[in-house]
């Protein structure tokens, strides 16, 4: 669907809006120990972020992992964003998916609390992009 320029950057700010609240959700979920939920709201904020930039530089991803893919092909690979990030980011989607839809799978406190910081520096590295690119 395309965009009008208005349209785009409401989208792109709701999107950045969004990933920040999670990140929010994930910090008081994580103080109340709800690991599995914790990792998922992580995993979300990378998403939000992610999405905003994708559709402020006019990319279209359908699925979760067609985000993943641009955010790899168009981001990572030139090295506007880390290599680490990316990682990150598949490390959460992976104990998303398993923590969300497998049965008796196990999330831990470290799996929360070593992607809390990162997540809030790719969110920040994301916004950075975005504001450099408009």
């Amino acid at each position: 669907m395309k965009l009008s320029e208005e349209e785009r950057k409401a989208v792109v700010a709701y999107r950045l809006a969004r990933a920040k609240e999670t990140l929010t959700e994930a910090s008081v979920l994580i103080e109340n120990k709800m690991w599995r939920v914790a990792v998922n709201r992580l995993y979300y904020a990378c998403f939000y972020a992610t999405t905003a930039l994708l559709v402020n530089d006019g990319y279209e991803a359908h699925t979760h992992s067609g985000v993943k893919t641009l955010l790899g092909l168009h981001y990572v690979r030139d090295g506007r964003i880390d290599k680490l990030f990316s990682r990150m980011y598949q490390q959460l989607f992976n104990l998303r998916q398993n923590g969300d839809y497998e049965d008796w799978f196990e999330v831990y406190e470290e799996d929360a609390f070593s992607h809390l910081k990162p997540v809030q520096e790719f969110i920040e590295t994301i916004e950075n992009l975005i504001n450099k690119n408009n």
